[in-house]
């Protein structure tokens, strides 16, 4: 393993916004690490980083305890999400700045910034000044810079958190073939799951100072580990369930679960995809409360009487209207009962 995490802990005022973590990065893998505000994400780049001392525990870098190690020893790169650009430098003189600490030669220095630029789209950019670059542009000068000294591990703390969303969705495109062609391991941090589930070969989610679940993008998005997973990646229609064979019993009355689910009290997810809109007088009652258009599909939030709300994905041409009344049916290859 290139990077591993062994029980680190760190304590602010005697909480633990770190709790006992262990967390292993393969060489040439993409990591990104999920979760609310709080639940410890940055703080654990800032421990591998060396910006933050662990209060307990270890980080090893191919198997080389960093305890002692200061940050600009440890062969990472760290790029923020405001970028942190130098505004009295032009773009070759930030791309370059590492290169120059690390005491690399004039002329190796100008070609290593020459293929950064091209490589991360910005061809002869190096004269420019860094207040002349749209947000774009400085996301990508700060990437070379911090991919400039070939560090080890690539670290990211919500680096495309400033974007519009159009950018946003086009730029994480352009870094998972980046770093792939690379060959760069990376971990990253972010809130959005949409981001992460994009670039990561895993994704980890965090939650108070521990981790909730680890998994590839497909795995944790098909089966959440438990209720906080769950809604934490958007699902709603999460409730509490008795299970007895292949049917559960809830408060939007019995649904059917696949036929391995595990027995008796537990929690259940129901995709949107596995709400299925029946004529009125058939199935659960329910009434339409809002529908929102979300480009492939409609949210259509149901009220089915006294019952927790839920949330059916329908096809724009059959959305039915707030106000109309529906039935609904249960589809269990979209139920995941969850640990």
């Amino acid at each position: 393993m290139l990077l591993s995490l062994r029980g680190a802990t760190v304590r602010f005022g005697g909480r633990a916004v770190l709790d006992a973590v262990d967390l292993d990065v393969a060489e040439h893998e993409i990591v990104c690490v999920l979760g609310p505000s709080g639940s410890g994400k940055s703080t654990l780049l800032r421990v591998v980083a060396g910006l933050q001392e662990p209060d307990a525990g270890a980080v090893l870098l191919a198997g080389r305890d960093q305890a002692g190690v200061p940050a600009h020893r440890r062969e990472v790169g760290l790029m923020f999400q405001d970028h942190q650009l130098f505004p009295q430098r032009d773009v070759g003189g930030n791309v370059a700045f590492g290169l120059r600490a690390r005491g690399v030669p004039r002329a190796e220095q100008g070609e290593r910034v020459r293929e950064l630029l091209e490589l991360v789209g910005l061809p002869g950019a190096a004269r420019r000044a860094v207040a002349a670059l749209s947000g774009g542009e400085q996301q990508r000068v700060a990437l070379a810079r911090a991919l400039a000294p070939r560090p080890r591990l690539l670290m990211l703390d919500e680096p495309l958190g400033q974007l519009d969303r159009s950018l946003r969705e086009r730029l994480v495109v352009e870094l998972r073939e980046l770093f792939g062609r690379l060959g760069t391991t990376v971990l990253a941090v972010t809130h959005d799951q949409g981001e992460a589930f994009a670039l990561a070969d895993r994704v980890v989610v965090m939650r108070e100072g521990r981790i909730a679940q680890s998994g590839t993008p497909l795995e944790v998005w098909q089966r959440p580990a438990d209720a906080f997973v769950a809604r934490f990646l958007g699902f709603e229609n999460v409730v509490e369930a008795t299970v007895t064979g292949q049917n559960a019993d809830t408060a939007w009355g019995k649904v059917p679960v696949p036929g391995d689910a595990p027995q008796g009290a537990r929690t259940l997810l129901v995709r949107p995809a596995g709400v299925r809109l029946v004529p009125a007088g058939e199935g659960l009652r329910c009434r339409v409360a809002a529908r929102t258009f979300r480009g492939t599909h409609v949210a259509v939030r149901l009220q089915p009487g006294d019952a927790p709300p839920l949330e059916a994905a329908c096809a724009l041409r059959a959305a039915p209207e707030a106000g109309d009344e529906v039935g609904v049916e249960f589809d269990p290859d979209e139920i995941v009962v969850l640990g």
